[in-house]
């Protein structure tokens, strides 16, 4: 009923003259009412059912018909492999008749004749990695070869074909993610490798292509992987083997490194926690007064935070209500809280810059003041993920008060900037290939609770103070940090609300909307390529709304158009 109501007031809204309704925008205990209600309504959760992502695919498959043909390109050789249990015997005829110069089965073979056999592949050509029923397009190998050059290791998209031919289920993958590669077991299927690096592992009839691509991404500092973004693999729909595929790829990390891995049965995925020197975390939480939310975040952090070496830095923005005043003095008395003044107007960058200038952590914590813990081990995973070589920022799971996502990575693109991945979806919702219950890497992720290195925070000199005082400060912070070479990372374990977002009205003042606009634009010129191709999302992906739908009809013609 509540879903029926909010649609039939979103359709009497389009009927009012646009001068009285931007009239009505400027109210803004009316833009927030009218906001928490489409919320509650469900209407924000727009996750595609399978019969609309079909009707989707099906127009995808038509408008890229063209990338499927059989490619001219002449390849001088290659060979496979395919693992698992599957109906090997079909993958392995259609290998051959797309010319393979050798196909190995090898879960037929013991495991004398498989170290053999795989000493014997030629180290000139690439070898292609497959799971047994699976099946490939007829150019797959071209555009495969093709991508394998410069590379180590290529991957492509999948989807399933039923016994009449039809394509569906379509997996659109984000480029190389190391994280989600932990967690889920992402690649698994459609690899092309370097034969060479085969030869260096031992390889056995259980092992799986997750596996591979797992370990070599921990034992080759300089693994290059490219990602080739069409579903040119077709997985056998019977058999996945998941839970087999995730306990092998938990063996591996826990072989190679110090972390301690579960596997989440109900989730079928992967929760790794990796080691810290237990580093001292400063914690910079800007406010003006705010009492109530100031409580909330610091006594939630003070009782329900399992991490114990931490400083809070609580920055005063220039308060002037006599009770928040008063409940900053005292928590100036704590032993874990230090409340510093900043008198300066209101700029969100140069107050965390000026919290930076006095904290003594040798990790930062940029904390809102609408935030409250949920889960006591959030730090624990959070510094275990920020104290790694290859990590740079790192974000954490949020949700609005009323538990749906707030935030749960950054997609670059979204509405022409950046937008939070599946937002408003229910806090329990897998999402897009597990992308909210798994931890994998963004592009960037929101300040709102954000851990980074504070030799990373001084190498980009923070956060942008002139050009981004509000808006987007988080993202360009986040994409400069990853120029550094290392990857941010959206930490799933870590929960935590965002409370005041759900009820805050919208930033219409003339003067905030001329600010916001010339922040988007600053973002546009200055991360224009990660907007136009984010490579933690899919280019086949909605830029429209943030449920990872296939793009429609109307966004393809419009990428028809740019294109040419």
């Amino acid at each position: 009923m509540k879903k029926i109501a909010m649609r039939s007031v979103r359709a009497a809204l389009q009927l009012i003259p646009k001068t009285l309704k931007d009239k009505l925008k400027q109210n803004e205990r009316l833009t927030g009412l009218y906001v928490r209600s489409v919320r509650k309504s469900g209407l924000f959760f727009d996750a595609p059912t399978p019969k609309q992502t079909q009707a989707l695919y099906n127009y995808w498959l038509e408008v890229n018909e063209s990338a499927f043909s059989k490619s001219a390109v002449k390849i001088d050789g290659w060979q496979a492999i395919v693992f698992g249990t599957g109906n090997q015997r079909v993958t392995q005829e259609k290998v051959k008749s797309l010319g393979a110069e050798t196909c190995l089965i090898i879960g037929e073979l013991d495991l004398a004749v498989i170290k053999k056999q795989i000493l014997q592949l030629d180290e000139q050509f690439p070898t292609l990695l497959l799971n047994g029923g699976d099946l490939i397009e007829s150019s797959a190998i071209s555009r495969l070869c093709n991508a394998l050059k410069g590379n180590n290791i290529a991957y492509c998209d999948t989807d399933e074909l039923d016994n009449n031919g039809t394509k569906s289920s379509p997996r659109f993958l984000p480029d190389w993610n190391p994280e989600l590669q932990y967690s889920s077991a992402y690649i698994n299927t459609g690899v092309i490798i370097e034969t060479a690096l085969l030869k260096s592992l031992n390889i056995t009839n259980q092992t799986t292509i997750a596996e591979i691509v797992t370990e070599l991404s921990l034992t080759i500092k300089s693994l290059a992987i490219n990602h080739l973004p069409l579903p040119l693999v077709h997985e056998s729909p019977l058999e996945k083997g998941e839970s087999n595929t995730l306990e092998c790829v938990k063996k591996v990390i826990e072989k190679y490194t110090k972390a301690k891995v579960e596997t989440d049965e109900p989730f079928s995925v992967n929760r790794v926690c990796w080691p810290n020197t237990n580093p001292l975390v400063s914690l910079i939480i800007p406010t003006k007064n705010g009492k109530t939310l100031v409580k909330a975040c610091i006594e939630s952090i003070l009782e329900k935070t399992a991490y114990q070496n931490y400083e809070i830095l609580l920055i005063d923005n220039g308060s002037d209500e006599q009770e928040s005043i008063e409940y900053f003095d005292y928590l100036d008395t704590l032993e874990k809280v230090r409340v510093i003044r900043y008198p300066a107007p209101f700029n969100y960058s140069a107050i965390n810059n000026f919290g930076v200038e006095h904290a003594k952590g040798s990790i930062l914590g940029l904390v809102n003041n609408d935030i409250e813990v949920i889960s006591t081990n959030w730090l624990t995973y959070m510094v275990g993920h920020v104290e790694r070589e290859s990590v740079g920022c790192v974000g954490a799971k949020l949700l609005y008060s009323d538990t749906r996502i707030q935030h749960a990575g950054v997609v670059l693109g979204y509405g022409g900037g950046a937008g939070h991945a599946h937002k408003n979806f229910p806090r329990f919702h897998t999402g897009y290939l597990k992308r909210i219950v798994a931890t994998n890497n963004y592009s960037a992720v929101t300040a709102a609770c954000l851990l980074v290195k504070r030799t990373h925070f001084d190498a980009v000199n923070g956060l942008n103070q002139k050009d981004l005082s509000v808006a987007f400060n988080d993202v360009d912070f986040c994409l400069k940090v990853r120029g550094l070479g290392v990857n941010n990372v959206y930490c799933a374990e870590a929960e935590l609300f965002h409370h005041e977002s759900v009820s805050r009205g919208l930033d219409i003042s003339p003067e905030k909307a001329a600010r916001f606009n010339r922040e988007l634009a600053y973002l546009k010129t200055m991360w224009s390529d990660f907007i136009a191709n984010d490579p933690a999302y899919n280019r086949n992906l909605t830029l429209k709304r943030e449920n990872f739908s296939i793009k429609s009809a109307v966004e393809l013609k419009e990428c028809h158009i740019r294109h040419n």
